[in-house]
């Protein structure tokens, strides 16, 4: 009977045997054993508390756990029939009761104590440095900086190429970004996080921040980061067909890098706000309109404008971009109630909208010959 019983626990502890085993050998492989058995504890105050909030509540399972599982195991073995022992009959006895509700509720206490504090400061956004509105589109980024008058879209970066195996993948494939978020070192920054189309969430697990995007409403959080570098993180919301290719890539730098960088952008800003009252070239607008369709139209239309069959429209040889410049441009700029096609108008400047438009009109032998000037672009904006 004892060779049974060693025969049905092993049996019993095999597969949990196993996954630390099989976790240990690749912990041994990549050198790191908290990258492969556990959480990090991340680069702000509030991943740190995450963190030991995390590990106190772990330990005191793995108390519970082996406390239960050796009373259990003792009392299987030592206590069993073979022995001679016999099953005892008590029941409703008061002392067992009050000790299974007093011990449980006694633990809750215990973890609710520093869970609250977590929680208290999780959601303290007060006392901001610097407020940054994150906006989810379908499917990609959009940072406002509120004060400064800066303002960009951050897309996807991995080619089609490459995610349709025609490429070799590079090494931060489906997590490298246009144009990353860029934060100081040392400093409380606000995110105020909401959506323009259907729910996203922006998460960033160094930074203990995971935050629904949700249309019509802003949701709050914060991260103050003590470590600079380059950090990555992703939608954790299914969010339609591109869901994996909306990654989220974040620049921590030096206060007085970002003040340069941020002063840069908004010399950037300045400049576009020149472009949309100058006129260009046919060969300038394609070439510009080229980058802007690759990085935010060919998700859905592809890079050779022949969509997907039965799920996005062909640009090339369409009646859309084969008819009136109107039609066209209204599509960007106010998107197609109804289907996939969003509005661009908030997303593009007038100068990106009117270089894919001629691009889209006389790409992949389409070749209508119609040159749109961002100040088409920009009067027929005014007049809606």
């Amino acid at each position: 009977m004892l060779a049974n019983a060693k025969q049905f626990i092993m049996r019993v502890l095999t597969p949990f045997l196993l996954f630390p085993l099989a976790a240990a050998a690749q912990a041994q492989q990549s050198g790191t054993w908290r990258e492969v058995l556990n959480m990090t504890p991340g680069v702000t105050e509030v991943s740190r508390q995450i963190y030991d909030l995390h590990m106190i509540i772990l330990w005191i399972c793995v108390a519970i756990g082996t406390a239960v599982f050796a009373v259990m195991f003792y009392s299987v073995i030592v206590h069993r029939k073979s022995r001679g022992y016999k099953a005892a009959n008590f029941h409703e006895s008061t002392t067992v009761e009050i000790i299974w509700t007093v011990v449980p509720a006694l633990i809750l206490v215990i973890i609710a104590i520093p869970a609250t504090k977590t929680l208290v400061n999780l959601y303290d956004t007060s006392d901001a440095e610097l407020d940054v509105k994150v906006t989810g589109y379908q499917w990609r980024w959009q940072y406002e900086y509120l004060g400064e008058g800066v303002q960009f879209m951050s897309d996807l970066s991995s080619s089609n190429d490459q995610i349709y195996n025609r490429e070799e993948k590079g090494e931060f494939y489906l997590a490298e970004v246009t144009e990353p978020l860029v934060i100081p070192v040392d400093t409380k920054v606000r995110f105020l996080i909401t959506a323009n189309d259907v729910i996203h969430s922006w998460w960033m697990t160094d930074f203990g921040v995971k935050k629904d995007a949700i249309p019509g409403y802003i949701n709050e959080t914060w991260a103050r980061v003590d470590k600079t570098g380059v950090y990555r993180g992703y939608c954790a919301e299914l969010c339609g067909q591109g869901h994996a290719f909306m990654p989220v890539v974040v620049h921590v730098v030096e206060k007085d890098e970002f003040a340069q960088w941020l002063d840069d952008k908004k010399a950037e800003a300045e400049t576009l706000r020149e472009l949309a009252s100058q006129q260009f070239s046919l060969e300038e607008l394609m070439e510009r309109g080229e980058g802007v369709h690759n990085r935010t139209c060919s998700a859905c239309h592809q890079t050779s404008g022949e969509g997907i069959a039965g799920v996005f429209p062909p640009i090339k040889g369409s009646a859309l971009a084969l008819g009136p410049v109107e039609d066209h441009m209204n599509i960007v700029v106010n998107g197609s109630p109804g289907t996939a096609m969003q509005a661009f108008g908030g997303q593009l400047s007038e100068v990106d909208i009117a270089a894919v438009l001629t691009y889209q009109r006389n790409a992949w032998g389409n070749d209508t010959g119609d040159v749109v000037q961002p100040v088409d672009v920009l009067m027929f904006k005014q007049g809606q």
